[in-house]
């Protein structure tokens, strides 16, 4: 069991969990190559916030998710991932997450900036 991460703060959160949370938030958190240990971990995401908000975006979004989060498959830790994208607000994309494993179904939310 790990630590974990709460994804409002980025911060522990004081609680402990044995799901996939903290691998899915720090791969879709990290810039991908920013990590020096594994410079195949992260997301390019962060290269959203430059882009302006139109329809591709979504796909862009949901393609750099899938990038990201294909070494959980890779690896055995996941069997299924599923991204789904929404707009609730101006500026901002809900990613909406749903990944299976061994223990049952988990679903994420990961806000991402867009200008």
């Amino acid at each position: 069991m790990d630590a974990l991460i709460d994804p409002q703060t980025g911060d522990y959160a004081g609680s402990r969990t044995d799901t996939l949370a903290n691998a899915v938030y720090l791969r879709l958190m990290t810039p991908l190559g920013a990590y020096w240990a594994d410079p195949s971990l992260g997301s390019k995401l962060h290269t959203l916030r430059r882009e302006k908000s139109v329809s591709r975006i979504d796909m862009l979004a949901r393609q750099y998710s899938e990038q990201a989060l294909a070494p959980l498959l890779d690896d055995g830790r996941a069997t299924r991932i599923t991204i789904t994208t929404t707009r609730t607000q101006p500026g901002w994309l809900d990613l909406h997450i749903e990944v299976e494993d061994d223990t049952g179904v988990r679903h994420f939310q990961h806000p991402v900036r867009v200008t």
